[in-house]
């Protein structure tokens, strides 16, 4: 069989190219384009260098995970910036960067890099206490789904036919085949009725009241009307929800109080400006 899996070359290569297509990226080159550097350079392009600077700048935007593949990722990134170089030098020759619509590009990039840099610094001095992490997560907890019900159902679409459902299972009719007879959900039909494991918060609130009412291996008395039609539900089983730790999930609450924080900044900021507006 053939393996369908480029070269470790190949995809570091793809994956830089691709991340020199993204907006991101394109900030970043225009800014290290604008920079003064005493650092030795990697090339000279008809007389012009390209400092070895701009390769570390670019390098750190991939942070790569062992030495090999910075090698490696440095000699594509060199090769990358030399072919700009050539690039940039024909747009100059021919004074595009005149052109007043470049221009205001290039100042909208420029823009893109400072706001990035502002966030960076804004992070770094305002970083996450211990104290508002224990507090996010205490909301966390509080508000986590503590049961998941086992369920299954058979819709119907008169209350009649769901009686007659109910009639039929005491007597001793299998749940799961008159499912796959006569139930009108498609979704779960073919499965016997089998909702799955299911949080409360995912019912219609009629359906979820049966449900509450009922324990393990009980059947719904009388039907259960909704906007969906009739239902004639089965309890199979509750567990209980395993709350993670802590420690577990410590990183994305980190990041989401810190997404809150910069975005309270970012509103200050805007109500403190003075701003007017011309059209």
């Amino acid at each position: 069989m053939t393996k369908l899996i480029s070269s470790p070359r190949l995809s570091i290569y793809q994956h830089f190219t691709m991340k020199f297509k993204s907006s991101y990226l394109l900030t970043v080159l225009l800014a290290i384009f604008t920079l003064s550097s005493i650092a030795k350079d990697i090339a000279i392009v008809n007389g012009q260098g390209i400092p070895s600077s701009y390769v570390d700048i670019l390098v750190k935007q991939f942070s790569p995970q062992d030495n090999q593949t910075n090698l490696e990722l440095r000699n594509i990134i060199k090769e990358e910036l030399i072919n700009r170089k050539v690039l940039v030098q024909e747009a100059n020759k021919l004074g595009l960067y005149n052109n007043a619509d470049i221009q205001l590009q290039t100042d909208i990039a420029r823009q893109s890099v400072l706001i990035h840099a502002l966030m960076t610094n804004f992070v770094k001095k305002n970083t996450v206490k211990d104290a508002e992490i224990i507090t996010e997560y205490e909301k966390f907890k509080a508000n986590a789904i503590q049961k998941e019900y086992h369920v299954l159902h058979i819709l119907s679409d008169s209350e009649n036919d769901a009686r007659s459902i109910i009639v039929k299972l005491k007597e001793g009719a299998n749940f799961q085949d008159l499912a796959k007879d006569i139930s009108k959900d498609p979704g779960s039909s073919t499965n016997g009725g089998d909702l799955g494991w299911i949080s409360l918060s995912s019912f219609v609130r009629p359906f979820s009241d049966a449900l509450v009412s009922l324990k393990p291996g009980q059947l719904t008395e009388i039907p259960v009307h909704t906007r969906f039609g009739y239902h004639v539900i089965k309890l199979k089983e509750i567990r209980q929800v395993k709350v993670p730790k802590i420690e577990e999930i410590r990183p994305q609450i980190t990041e989401k109080i810190r997404q809150k924080n910069l975005q309270i900044y970012r509103k200050n900021l805007y109500a403190k400006a003075k701003i007017e507006y011309l059209s």
